[in-house]
């Protein structure tokens, strides 16, 4: 059994249904939430709270739907664009563009990756990208790895750049309470035998819709 709650391929999945069904992304915030809430009972919060993120010398904002010591799931986004260094840690990213687009490039490459709705950017742990959204976007992000090795990287800038101590604070809360939230669940798992596992889904991913660093499929334009 595996040690990690969310499957990439499921939540994939998920996304691109988010991505065929609502117009807005609203919508699909709302569907997302309520789909992986029957797939993954009690793993995923339900407050609609957005934060400012600014790493990396991009800035969006973000809403936590799970996070643990090793997991986190989140829509991030910005409806103007930015641009930025995607940090290099100890997880997988796996970035499932729900609005818009995200370009990418590593730092050998002299061309542009180009991720669209319904695609997936994967980024190993241990590789860093630059990239950016020229305009509106959003994604599904999931992270799986050692998750508070990342935390430096994501608050480094609002100690440093914008001195926004509230959105630190605020930052934190809120990965306090889903973390704490998931350590209440996963202890009812394993002491009440009658307790609701995560449910097994199908996935029909479209494998010309996964992409990423290790760069077995990715989308170069000059």
């Amino acid at each position: 059994m595996s040690r990690f709650v969310f499957s990439p391929e499921v939540l994939h999945s998920v996304a691109k249904e988010a991505v065929a069904n609502k117009p807005t992304i609203e919508g699909k915030v709302e569907l997302l939430r309520s789909r992986l809430s029957e797939i993954y009972p009690g793993h995923i919060r339900q407050a609609n709270e957005w934060v400012f993120n600014i790493a990396g010398g991009s800035m969006g904002h973000m809403t936590i739907l799970h996070a643990s010591i090793s997991e986190y799931v989140i829509v991030f986004g910005t409806p103007i664009g930015t641009e930025g260094y995607s940090g290099r840690f100890l997880a997988d990213d796996y970035f499932m563009i729900l609005e818009g687009e995200q370009w990418a490039y590593d730092e050998d490459s002299m061309r542009k990756e180009i991720y669209r709705p319904g695609e997936m950017h994967i980024m190993p742990r241990g590789v860093a990208r630059g990239y950016r959204m020229p305009d509106h976007c959003y994604a599904l992000e999931y992270a799986r790895g050692w998750v508070p090795a990342m935390l430096p990287f994501g608050l480094a800038d609002s100690f440093t750049s914008t001195m926004d101590m509230r959105n630190v604070a605020k930052t934190v809360r809120i990965y306090a309470q889903a973390t704490l939230g998931e350590w209440s669940t996963q202890l009812k798992e394993r002491l009440l035998p009658g307790s609701k596992k995560p449910a097994a889904v199908a996935s029909h991913a479209d494998p010309l819709s996964v992409k990423g660093a290790n760069g077995s499929n990715g989308r170069l334009t000059a």
